[in-house]
């Protein structure tokens, strides 16, 4: 079973940076779409952004289009999410998810796999990011 584990949340000032990251086992991740999911208190999961196994094909929600930046390290099973221009309404549990890419060969882009209803082959336990004012 394929396992996902987020590093890189914390604190930070508006207009401030973070990377997250998502480290998978015991799998490569050659073969699946990665994305980020986000959840604040009280409101919606929403997803963010993820990236197919060729870094050109992504999907960015419009809140974070050129302030967020999805990229992914096949040779170190990790996937990243630098995030640049931060707001307070950033602010949520950032969780990462991985599913087999052969799921979406219909589609033309990841973004797909944010659809309600989907069950991912991994979902990590989060990373707190919080975006102070």
């Amino acid at each position: 079973q394929l396992h996902v584990v987020e590093s890189g949340g914390g604190l930070v000032q508006s207009g401030g940076s973070l990377r997250l990251s998502c480290a998978a086992s015991p799998f490569s991740l050659d073969n699946y779409i990665m994305g980020w999911f986000r959840q604040a208190p009280g409101k919606d999961r929403e997803g963010v952004s993820c990236i197919s196994s060729s870094d050109d094909n992504t999907y960015y929600v419009d809140s974070v289009k050129g302030r967020f930046t999805i990229s992914r390290d096949n040779a170190k099973n990790t996937v990243y999410l630098q995030m640049s221009g931060l707001k307070p309404e950033d602010s949520a549990v950032y969780s990462c998810i991985a599913d087999p890419i052969i799921h979406y060969r219909a589609y033309s882009d990841c973004g797909p796999i944010f659809l309600p209803g989907r069950q991912y082959a991994a979902w990590g336990q989060g990373t707190q990011v919080t975006v102070a004012s």
